[in-house]
């Protein structure tokens, strides 16, 4: 099969940040299925790994990386319930496995989803991952109540971004909340508002822009930007037992203390915990992917593609990197096979 990856890492415009090779196609067993690839979609773990994952070496095997993906299952393990061949999946994978740049890919199928049948494959490749993210925070971490909390406000940092675009949508047409989400251009603004956003709030001025809105607290808080920037504001706009929860991580420890007063809770959202732990409920994310395949469906909520390159290539996965590097990005990038 042919595969593109990198056996050490590089500036993305360096000619060996990317290569194409050939490698044997993986056999499936156990609870694994064998997925022709037919779209993936880039997010920004892709260019963060390629760029930290072999620093100052040279891999003797390129590494394969890539966590989106649309397909047909050509052959399962002998311990798979949930598929056969000839299905349509789409899945966001396993970050300790390789990744779906690939012509193929092998996959445990707890953590795979029927493809929406009404929305093209492009459409739904935008999908997996960033939709897992979303919902694991909002419904697993936070654990937002469509029926207690309806109405209640919440504050998306990264509104346009990848999560952001389908956190937006949940929140706002599943959990029923008033959504604020944060974008400072034109263009994102809109963005955020053909999402379903119900205020826009600029982030250099956050603060201010939140009491403009209307709100002196929130209840919730989305971090998709980064902690350690937005710590303190979070800390002064989340409402007395709010919930504050962040994907970014944090390159310097979190003063939690600033939280106690108000009697806060904080959570992390890893997507990969439940693959990389194989937790006892690691089956959740195929019947998450298979919730959000019938919200696209029955066009509750739609797909945050915003950019297509065509074809399997070095260059378009290139593209594809340097476009998410400029920070700049809306919406979803897909490249279709």
């Amino acid at each position: 099969m042919k595969a593109i990856g990198f056996k050490t890492s590089l500036p993305i415009t360096e000619a060996d940040s990317f290569i194409a090779f050939e490698t044997e196609t993986p056999k499936p067993t156990g609870k694994n299925l064998l997925v022709k690839i037919d779209a993936i979609s880039v997010n920004p773990v892709d260019f963060k790994i390629r760029q930290n994952s072999a620093k100052d070496t040279v891999l003797d095997t390129p590494k394969i990386i890539g966590w989106d993906a649309i397909g047909t299952v050509e052959a399962v393990g002998e311990n798979s319930t949930l598929f056969k061949p000839g299905d349509q999946v789409f899945y966001a994978g396993d970050i300790t496995k390789p990744g779906s740049n690939a012509t193929h890919q092998m996959i445990d199928e707890r953590i795979v989803g029927k493809a929406p049948k009404k929305v093209s494959a492009i459409q739904a490749a935008a999908m997996p991952l960033t939709a897992l993210t979303a919902w694991e925070i909002l419904f697993d971490r936070i654990r937002i109540s469509a029926t207690k909390d309806k109405n209640k406000s919440i504050l998306i940092i990264g509104g346009a971004g990848g999560v952001g675009s389908i956190a937006i949508q949940l929140a706002k047409k599943v959990a029923g909340l008033t959504v604020l989400a944060t974008a400072s251009r034109e263009e994102s603004a809109n963005w955020c508002k053909q999402m379903g956003a119900d205020h826009i709030v600029n982030h250099k001025d956050l603060i201010n822009e939140i009491h403009n809105a209307g709100f002196k607290h929130v209840d919730y808080i989305l971090d998709f930007v980064d902690t350690n920037s937005y710590w303190d504001i979070m800390v002064e706009l989340i409402k007395p037992q709010g919930h504050i929860a962040s994907i970014t991580g944090s390159s310097n420890p979190i003063a939690l203390n600033k939280l106690k007063t108000k009697s806060v809770s904080f959570s992390w959202e890893l997507m990969y915990t439940r693959s990389m732990f194989e937790t006892e409920d690691m089956i959740e994310q195929h019947h998450i992917l298979n919730k959000i395949a019938d919200l696209l469906d029955n066009k509750t909520i739609t797909s945050t593609l915003n950019h297509t390159l065509q074809g399997f290539t070095v260059d378009n996965l290139k593209q594809a990197h340097q476009m998410l590097e400029s920070g700049k990005t809306i919406g979803k990038i897909v490249i279709e096979y």
